[in-house]
């Protein structure tokens, strides 16, 4: 595990990159470390846990050259010495289309691969779907969440609101300033609808790519307007290629619950939804067994 070091690992199992170069503003601190375990464990602890767990055999990290250094710190004392790791640096913040591109040196890139946050915990129903799709299928794919299922707290957050015909996505609009209200769940963000539906499908960022994805997403950030939008997102790449590239992406849905720490006081929340999560059996009490 070298930070920055991201040479070639071969396996006969799915990867996953994880995009922890995001510098959470509005959280105040590292949230991909941020405490929602039983034991203290980490939001990417949680995270990488489930991805073992699901049959992932090789984790690449992204992350920025300021709290990089941090989080190899900790994922190399608190995650398993046998464990398949990578590093990859976005030197810039340019977007998540460019995050993953970071990692594509880590990886086969004639391989199916998949990618998440670092700072969501989306649960093992949901990774395990994600890794079998992979093994099984030739398709891209998305795991959708139902929006109730996806919202921590009352403070806004984006969610990606999906289109789904026969299991496919054909549409996929980043709406922003989305909360919980009197009246169910809103967009404060100027467009229609405002009101949103809470079994509506949103993307939380877990994706499964083809290799076909890699040059799409070269031609995107080559393409990509900067002055007009300093970052190139993954669901608003998506959302435009649906309508001129040939690539199905299925839409798998899952019974998990997706919790985040977007904002500090999420985190009590987080911690709490853990702990249920253990009580119920749906995770172990401690990572990583």
């Amino acid at each position: 595990m070298g930070f920055g070091d991201c040479s070639l690992v071969l396996v006969t199992g799915p990867s996953l990159v994880i995009l922890a170069a995001g510098r959470a503003r509005r959280y105040g601190g590292l949230k991909q470390l941020a405490p929602i375990g039983v034991h203290g464990e980490g939001v990417i602890d949680l995270v990488a846990s489930d991805a073992f767990a699901a049959g992932f055999e090789h984790i690449v990290v992204v992350v920025n050259p300021d709290t990089g250094g941090v989080i190899r710190d900790h994922v190399e004392e608190f995650w398993p010495k046998q464990a398949k790791v990578s590093f990859a640096v976005q030197d810039v913040a340019r977007g998540t289309v460019d995050a993953v591109l970071a990692a594509e040196k880590c990886l086969d890139t004639t391989q199916p691969f998949a990618v998440s946050n670092a700072d969501d915990l989306y649960g093992r129903d949901a990774l395990a779907r994600l890794g079998e799709h992979l093994l099984t299928k030739s398709t891209c794919c998305l795991i959708g969440f139902q929006l109730d299922r996806a919202l921590v707290g009352d403070l806004p957050v984006s969610r990606g609101v999906c289109n789904v015909v026969n299991g496919h996505l054909t549409d996929i609009w980043e709406r922003r300033q989305v909360h919980t209200c009197d009246d169910g769940f809103v967009a404060d963000d100027g467009h229609s609808p405002v009101f949103l539906e809470p079994e509506s499908i949103v993307s939380m960022n877990l994706w499964g790519f083809q290799p076909a994805m890699w040059p799409i997403m070269r031609a995107e950030m080559a393409s990509h307007d900067f002055d007009a939008e300093p970052e190139a997102q993954l669901p608003v790449m998506v959302g435009r290629i649906l309508h001129h590239v040939p690539l199905r992406f299925d839409v798998l849905p899952t019974v998990s619950r997706c919790v985040g720490v977007t904002h500090a006081d999420d985190l009590p929340l987080v911690q709490a939804d853990v702990r249920l999560q253990v009580s119920l059996g749906e995770r172990p009490e401690h990572a990583f067994i």
